[in-house]
């Protein structure tokens, strides 16, 4: 059976860092923390779990931070995590069961990463992440910020799901990181442009966000998947200056890409659905549901749009273009995947109505 180092790096984590280390302790063989500089109890925490805590001093540099975290492993694999992040019980046992099973030919494993939930507890987004190498294969982190493990070679892709658990987070740390290299004239690569975007509409900052966004764009070297987020980001930021035009050419722009994501034909046919195009909207809402079926699992996945939501949203186009059985079933497939919800809950009452009273009326 394969050993394994789990590696972290920290700062005043004093809130999240207990859980998540209670969540994997008894799974890894040592564990690495690197601190960064905390000044809550985060260290003292982490010392019930190991002794293995070192210091490095904050260069404005996650790579940095997590390729020395990696460089102090010992084991025959690395395991990284984020203080907010867990295993929950169902992925404790696959993983464990993993570590069983890990043949000595792989090199990198990856894992879901679930991102957020819904009100019913249920995945509302999520990504797939590179989580476990092999510590002799050398992988690397790249990039000061947003940074990324670079892996080759034999890779097994499972179900285990990482489960990220956010209290609170600095929102503007990344932002800073990136107008101080902006500052020092650094060459920012084409990821750099499409995170330092992503910050600055992150942060309102609509224009400067689309200014990046188009120059990431120009460069024609950004990973498909980055450049197919772009136009929707480009979109959101259309949307919230007011300028329904460019945010549509952001949406359709996307189609150059690859074939059409769930989430532009969902924000398609609520373009249409507000202009009462109810035969327009329905289409871009069925076409969501084909899309969905195509979904890249290493893009960022926002499942509302390929289950639930435009089953809603059929519904309401359906029902105003007077077809009531059709939307009637689409309502019945959203209760199947949010028995709770309390707008379908409403749409069954008065379609159950309309219906009833459609089979009481006398034929013609």
């Amino acid at each position: 059976m394969p050993t394994i180092s789990l590696c972290m790096i920290v700062k005043n984590e004093e809130d999240h860092i207990g859980r998540c280390l209670a969540s994997v302790a008894d799974l890894v063989d040592e564990i690495i923390i690197v601190d960064t500089g905390s000044t809550d109890r985060t260290v003292p925490i982490v010392r019930e779990y190991t002794d293995r805590v070192h210091h490095f001093r904050w260069i404005d540099d996650f790579a940095a931070a997590r390729n020395y975290s990696f460089s102090l492993a010992e084991k025959e694999y690395i395991l990284w995590l984020d203080a907010d992040d867990v295993f929950e019980e169902p992925d404790r046992i696959k993983l464990a069961s993993l570590k069983k099973t890990l043949e000595p030919s792989v090199d990198a494993v990856n894992m879901v990463y679930n991102l957020a939930f819904d009100e019913f507890g249920q995945v509302s987004a999520s990504i797939r992440r590179n989580r476990l190498v092999k510590r002799s294969c050398g992988f690397l982190w790249h990039g000061p910020v947003h940074e990324y493990l670079e892996v080759g070679g034999s890779v097994r892709t499972t179900d285990i799901a990482v489960t990220h658990r956010a209290l609170y987070h600095d929102s503007g740390r990344n932002l800073r990181i990136y107008e101080n290299r902006l500052a020092r004239r650094e060459t920012f690569s084409p990821r750099d442009l499409f995170y330092f975007a992503n910050e600055l509409k992150d942060h309102r900052m609509y224009n400067r966000a689309i200014h990046y966004y188009e120059e990431f764009l120009g460069t024609g070297n950004g990973w498909i998947e980055d450049n197919i987020s772009a136009c929707g980001r480009l979109a959101d930021c259309f949307h919230a200056l007011g300028d329904e035009k460019r945010e549509l050419d952001s949406v359709f722009r996307s189609f150059l890409y690859a074939s059409p994501r769930a989430e532009f034909c969902c924000r398609l046919g609520y373009v249409f659905l507000r202009k009462k195009e109810y035969r327009t909207a329905a289409y871009w809402y069925e076409a969501a549901l084909q899309a969905g079926k195509h979904t890249d699992s290493w893009a960022l996945t926002h499942v509302a749009c390929s289950t639930w939501l435009p089953h809603l949203q059929l519904c309401v186009c359906y029902d105003r273009l007077g077809e009531h059985e059709l939307a009637h079933r689409h309502n019945e497939t959203v209760l199947e995947y949010r028995p709770g919800d309390r707008q379908a809950l409403a749409n069954k009452t008065y379609l159950d109505g309309v219906l009833a009273r459609k089979e009481e009326a006398p034929a013609d």
